[in-house]
């Protein structure tokens, strides 16, 4: 199918659960609102974006929440470790048919619609597309083909993610292309720095 596919990580918005390094230096209420406001910006990005949408969520399906409207189909995320979850989300859209596929997760404020809208049309000319995130990991991947080296054996939530992933697409000869740095929120000095706290 033409159609693209974005997929979207959510994990269950629940206090003590989200934002646990954010936590840390301040508390669960507070690390929750934020994620909430996170939620928000990536919710309003992906439903200006338009196109067909997977939310997985990371625990479980929630009766009700903010992308229930936006969402094509929703499921709740399945592995081990973030890597094989991303592997499976992936493996999912391209057997259901989907041609061109791309993730992201709630983290990135400055996330906006056309962002995604960049992504996919740089997925028509590239094999791979990979928005870099500030910390070294990233925010958004696009494929038009499995490729499960970029998802197992990874140490995830380090400052080489993003530099590995590049990595891997040249070992494997894939054509890709970089969106805009931009900065995801983990941290007080994070939230700090992107002024919405």
């Amino acid at each position: 199918m033409d159609t693209p596919l974005l997929i979207v990580f959510s994990r269950n918005p629940e206090k003590g659960k989200v934002k646990t390094r954010l936590a840390s230096a301040t508390d669960d209420d507070f690390a929750l609102g934020v994620y909430e406001k996170l939620r928000e910006i990536t919710k309003r990005a992906v439903r200006e974006y338009g196109g067909d949408i997977a939310v997985y969520y990371a625990d479980h399906l929630p009766e009700r929440d903010l992308f229930s409207a936006s969402a094509t189909s929703v499921f709740v995320q399945k592995g081990e470790d973030l890597g094989i979850r991303m592997l499976n989300a992936f493996r999912q859209a391209f057997s259901d048919g989907y041609k061109r596929v791309a993730l992201i997760g709630t983290d990135c404020p400055d996330l906006s619609a056309a962002i995604l809208g960049d992504a996919f049309s740089l997925l028509e000319m590239n094999e791979a597309v990979i928005g870099p995130a500030e910390d070294g990991g990233y925010y958004l991947i696009g494929l038009r083909s499995l490729i499960p080296e970029l998802f197992t054996g990874k140490a995830w939530s380090t400052p080489f993610v993003c530099d590995e992933a590049i990595k891997t697409l040249e070992r494997h000869g894939m054509g890709f292309a970089l969106l805009p740095e931009l900065r995801d929120i983990d941290t007080l000095d994070d939230l700090l720095q992107s002024g919405l706290g």
